[in-house]
């Protein structure tokens, strides 16, 4: 199955964080799961280091490297059909990040691994 991981769930995989479900913990760890990550979620995160709100138990550089080469997550890039989508996409959530990744789970028909409960709002399958 395809995954497409909101930026908390790969933040807490990867930082090893108690925040992480043990159904998404599963679902990561299966090794027969494709598991995708979206350049939005590494621009979230980068901006959250930088205002001081995350923090990472190593470079950033590191983290990014992890997520790809250690964990072999692959990253689903925006194309502009997922921007597209976003045109029609409803504000149930204001967040552009998170937006921007229900826009790619919908376009690509695959659900998100995340506890935020306002994706529900979108249809989309919710995986936690």
């Amino acid at each position: 199955m395809r995954l497409l991981l909101d930026t908390h769930a790969m933040y807490w995989y990867i930082e090893g964080a108690p925040q992480l479900s043990p159904t998404a913990q599963v679902l990561i760890q299966d090794a027969t799961n494709e598991v995708l990550i979206s350049p939005a979620s590494y621009w979230e995160i980068a901006i959250k280091i930088s205002i001081g709100k995350w923090q990472l138990n190593q470079p950033y550089e590191r983290f990014v490297d992890i997520a790809l080469n250690q964990y072999g997550f692959q990253a689903l890039p925006i194309l502009p059909t997922h921007t597209a989508m976003l045109i029609r996409l409803p504000f149930h959530h204001r967040d552009p990040f998170d937006r921007l990744l229900v826009s790619q789970a919908m376009v690509e028909g695959i659900p998100i691994v995340g506890n935020d409960r306002a994706f529900d709002a979108y249809g989309i399958s919710r995986l936690w």
